[in-house]
């Protein structure tokens, strides 16, 4: 996009803003992972900094990983899919059941920076990024991954619409218009 996506407007605040609103409807405690470098501390949230300088995304999911609790689950949601509605967060925080993993696998393919992760799931991202496999879904066939697929993401939209993502400024533009 050319600048920072989480602070990019929307609503009344930012992206960051409106991922926190939509994540406190699904989970008690939210906290920022904010990269390689300590950012957004002013959003009163908790602020973790990458444990692994440039492992992308899997290492955020690391870091995540690193501070949740045990036994408790967390929800990973990337700002830059601001259509994912609340109760889909939380249907899938409520679906974890027993899975290291649940994750959306609409019709376009996995959507891996909108789902539920535990701390089970720690050795193998770890193994991964040792090894450089930095694609998010690597690690899965080392843990048990629940798959939400289409005819369940349905009651909660079109998948195609809510997992849309602001990867440029014409998709930003697209997305605030209410374009497809």
């Amino acid at each position: 996009m050319g600048r920072d996506k989480a602070l990019a407007r929307w609503g009344g605040g930012t992206l960051l803003d409106h991922a926190v609103a939509r994540l406190r409807v699904a989970c008690s405690e939210v906290r920022v992972l904010c990269g390689p470098e300590p950012r957004y501390l002013d959003a009163g949230l908790p602020v973790a900094v990458d444990v692994v300088r440039d492992a992308g995304p899997l290492g955020g999911l690391l870091t995540g990983l690193t501070a949740l609790p045990e036994e408790a689950p967390g929800l990973f949601l990337a700002v830059d899919i601001p259509l994912v509605p609340a109760a889909l967060l939380r249907y899938l925080a409520e679906s974890c059941g027993g899975w290291d993993a649940v994750v959306p696998i609409p019709e376009s393919g996995p959507e891996p920076l909108c789902a539920v992760y535990r701390r089970t799931c720690l050795p193998a991202v770890e193994r991964r990024v040792a090894a450089g496999q930095l694609k998010m879904s690597s690690f899965w066939s080392d843990v048990a991954v629940r798959e939400i697929r289409a005819q369940e993401l349905a009651p909660f939209g079109d998948p195609a619409a809510m997992f849309r993502n602001v990867n440029s400024p014409e998709d930003y533009a697209s997305i605030l218009q209410g374009g497809s």
